[in-house]
């Protein structure tokens, strides 16, 4: 059996366009943690992703990295605390930097890493590869919700 990603282990119902396992139409982020505390993730792109023939859409970019960084923080919240399972996260300031076209013609590589954690905060960078070459990255801050907020108990 494979590997099963963080999203696939710890919300398997979730329907998240960008990372939910349970939607059908979503992109299907699967990231995975390595020893040294990084997240790693690997998509590939379709034609119906693209901004123009052989580039990735910039909005498909930033939900990629969005998403992944979530998951990032969320995992790194939940070894913090000690807990089974992470924390609903939910995205509170993001930025983007985008360094060249995307290419689509083969997969594309996600990286996280947390710069900042408290208990209910985590502030994570990453970056998108495609063709042996950084082309975005990001920095945000992800929070933990509680009970009364929409995203709490998503997953």
């Amino acid at each position: 059996m494979a590997e099963q990603s963080l999203q696939e282990k710890y919300a398997p119902e979730n329907a998240c366009w960008g990372c939910g396992p349970a939607n059908s139409h979503g992109l299907h982020i699967r990231s995975f943690t390595k020893d040294n505390g990084e997240v790693v993730a690997e998509w590939t792109p379709e034609p119906k992703y693209e901004a123009f023939p052989g580039v990735l859409n910039g909005g498909i970019i930033g939900t990629l990295l969005d998403c992944h960084c979530n998951w990032t923080a969320a995992y790194h919240l939940m070894k913090r605390a000690g807990a089974d399972h992470p924390p609903c996260t939910v995205t509170a300031e993001y930025a983007i930097k985008l360094l060249r076209p995307t290419p689509t013609n083969g997969p594309v590589s996600l990286s996280a890493r947390v710069v900042d954690l408290s208990d209910k905060r985590a502030t994570i960078e990453g970056t998108l590869s495609a063709g042996g070459e950084v082309c975005a990255t990001c920095r945000g801050i992800f929070v933990a919700v509680k009970q009364g907020h929409p995203a709490f108990h998503r997953w």
